[in-house]
């Protein structure tokens, strides 16, 4: 998973510490954007592969950062999450395109999934049996080893 970086831009602190250490968890480097528009200066200097985006913050919300991210050169894959329940919204993101769209409260499965399918896990060696599938696979293990 060498390489592959995450722009999270959350503007709750406890959210975005918890999603930020599954996902470093999970291999993933992740830079934290605290609003929109330092998750867009932070886009334009870190390259992610991957942004995950709330819809609703201070400053500048998710939609805006789609808007700009859709303009750059390289745009990188998006998921948004929220915990606003609008179909429109939802449908107005897909428009904007995003990846994945994820509703708060989800379980971290659900996440390293939609992240997986977004920018793929980690390369599988030789013998697939003796190494994790997904990003999935891999938290499972770890918090089997965390309860033994």
């Amino acid at each position: 998973m060498a390489g592959k970086t995450i722009l999270l831009i959350e503007d709750d602190r406890e959210i975005a510490t918890t999603l930020g250490r599954v996902l470093e968890g999970a291999g993933y480097t992740v830079h934290w954007g605290q609003n929109g528009l330092e998750g867009r200066r932070l886009a334009e200097t870190v390259f992610p592969q991957l942004v995950i985006t709330d819809m609703m913050m201070p400053k500048m919300g998710g939609f805006p950062v789609l808007e700009f991210l859709k303009s750059l050169a390289h745009p990188p894959k998006v998921i948004m999450i929220t915990a606003n329940e609008g179909g429109r919204h939802k449908a107005y993101a897909e428009m904007l395109g995003v990846d994945d769209y994820l509703r708060k409260p989800f379980a971290m499965e659900v996440l390293l999934e939609a992240v997986d399918r977004a920018i793929g896990s980690a390369t599988q060696s030789a013998d697939p049996a003796s190494e994790e599938k997904s990003s999935a696979d891999k938290l499972r293990r770890a918090i089997r080893k965390k309860t033994t």
